[in-house]
């Protein structure tokens, strides 16, 4: 009884998993409809350059404190004290981590509003003054977004802790309906014809988006017994501990976010558009990252704290390398499918109102470099907050940093040497972020005596065969029945749906010929649920 427990704990939660990818796939499929109403409003050009620029500081802050080192810390640290001391002392310590990240990110949003010049300056340096003030308004505006979705993010740290995994996937989505409905309802009032002004109703609309993220928690925290106390006391193990692992962790998981930044002060340099070309492209890359790699990251991180916290090291290789696995055989083929179909699906997406086909072909090409990179930044997802669960902090940090490193000097060379523009600074993001994973990898290896190495290079070479056979398979397709841009919407919709089907199938006989577990695992898993819903009716 007692063994197939521990091995069920040892596992990837694989249905946890799906459930917040179907939760997270809602929300960046809401995102991405967020962009593609943007952009058929605002197009690609000057204006939504600066909203992007000036959305770039708070969500920077937001990935870094929030979804990223506050919420690794947090769960950490959370997860553990469940594990040794009780639920008791794990409430005082959300309490004191709530109370400090609210009076702390409160004075950063202050900072940011009075700074708010200097933050444009250094981000967008290339931009001329009229495009720079506009461009401070719109950040002056939405820098109170990271308090309440830092707020938002403990609150996730705290439900994902309790396996709770539903509804704080959803509260992103939530955000989107905010920001879509209120910034185009507020923007629509300040200019019917959705000029230049419009865009302060985008930025309000940020905020509102915001605070529903939040809001739509509070029942859930309710009902698995958190109340919110404020708690000043913060001479305490457990905040030191968060505060030991959040320094670290701001620059372990910054990689990702400060080189989208580099590569936007780079883009400010190139013509008007270079910086939505690159942000739209990444939004939907974004998709299949969300849906695979952060999904699988988010049930792994308190499987391995709760292992780690115990002592067991062969459980915590063994549900580490399973995640590892399961992250490359889902989003191997999503790479190769949008390098392949990256043209058809960008027109598809955007191309409508003041988004035309020439802005389509620049987003698309920097989609393909982007999608270079998709492994290895669901890998990094994964892996990283793993070093935290060893209380090896400083490991993710240093190789952030080499990863950083690499990108500027990529940047360099792709832009100004080669000449390579936009394209240049997506693909040496994706080479970054591949570096960045190679190099956790290794060093998590090492970390444990072993990681399951030949269980992992056998499922990624598998995967990357069947990948390939279905990226040729889609591509001589796509020339027959997609070489021109003819057909309505709904007619290019069915043939890319189609494509895609067919792709999913020769991926899937692949890993199914070549003996791919992770194949097997979820098919075993759907049959079960198929077993269970018609079980259950009759």
């Amino acid at each position: 009884m007692n063994q197939g427990k521990s091995e069920r704990e040892e596992r990837v939660n694989a249905s946890a998993a799906v459930v917040v990818g179907i939760a997270v796939m809602c929300s960046r499929i809401l995102g991405l409809a967020r962009e593609v109403i943007f952009a058929a409003l605002f197009g690609a050009g000057r204006g939504m350059d600066a909203f992007f620029i000036a959305f770039k500081a708070p969500n920077l802050l937001r990935d870094l404190f929030a979804e990223g080192a506050l919420s690794t810390a947090f769960v950490t640290v959370f997860s553990k004290k469940i594990q040794n001391e009780g639920e008791s002392s794990a409430w005082s310590l959300a309490s004191k981590i709530a109370t400090l990240a609210t009076v702390f990110l409160s004075g950063i949003v202050l900072l940011g509003i009075f700074f708010a010049n200097q933050i444009v300056g250094v981000l967008a340096p290339g931009f001329d003054a009229e495009k720079a003030r506009m461009t401070i308004l719109l950040t002056r505006i939405m820098f109170p977004f990271i308090l309440m979705v830092s707020l938002a993010a403990l609150a996730m740290g705290i439900l994902n802790a309790r396996n709770v995994f539903g509804v704080p996937a959803m509260a992103s989505s939530f955000f989107n309906l905010g920001s879509i409905v209120g910034g185009v309802v507020i923007g629509w009032i300040i200019d019917p014809q959705f000029g230049p002004q419009a865009l302060v109703g985008l930025a309000l609309g940020t905020l509102i988006g915001g605070f529903l993220q939040l809001a739509v928690q509070v029942p859930s925290l309710r009902k698995v017994g958190f109340r919110f106390r404020w708690d000043f006391r913060w001479r305490d193990e457990g905040v030191r501990s968060v505060l030991a692992l959040l320094f670290p962790s701001v620059i372990a998981g910054s990689a990702v976010q400060v080189n989208v930044m580099i590569n936007s002060m780079f883009a400010s340099f190139l013509q008007d558009g270079a910086v939505s070309w690159l942000q739209y492209a990444f939004r939907l890359m974004q998709l299949p990252l969300g849906i695979f790699g952060v999904a699988i990251a988010t049930v792994t991180l308190p499987a391995v704290s709760r292992l780690s916290a115990s002592g067991e090291v062969t459980g915590f290789r063994r549900t580490l390398s399973s995640a590892m696995r399961l992250a490359v055989f889902l989003t191997l083929p999503s790479s190769v499918g949008l390098a392949v179909l990256a043209t058809p699906i960008i027109r598809l997406i955007y191309e409508r109102g003041k988004f035309g086909p020439w802005e389509a072909e620049r987003t698309a090409e920097a989609l393909q470099m982007y999608a270079i990179g998709l492994v290895g930044y669901a890998c990094v997802k994964v892996l990283a907050p793993a070093f935290y669960a060893l209380n090896r902090r400083w490991v993710p940090m240093l190789v952030s940093l080499a990863a950083i490193g690499v990108n500027v000097a990529l940047n360099y060379s792709l832009i100004i040497l080669a000449g390579w523009g936009h394209r240049g600074l997506a693909l040496s993001t994706a080479i970054s972020a591949t570096t960045n994973f190679s190099l956790l990898y290794l060093l998590m290896r090492f970390q444990l005596r072993g990681l399951e190495s030949w269980a992992f290079f056998k499922c990624l070479f598998r995967c990357a065969a069947s990948a390939v056979l279905m990226g040729l398979v889609v591509l001589a397709c796509r020339r027959l029945v997609l070489n021109s841009w003819e057909g309505n919407f709904f007619e290019i919709a069915i043939i890319l749906l189609i494509l895609i089907g067919v792709g999913v199938v020769v991926y899937s006989l692949g890993c199914w010929f070549l003996r791919v577990e992770e194949l097997k695992d979820i098919l075993h898993l759907v049959v079960k649920k198929l077993q269970r819903k018609f079980g259950r009716k009759n």
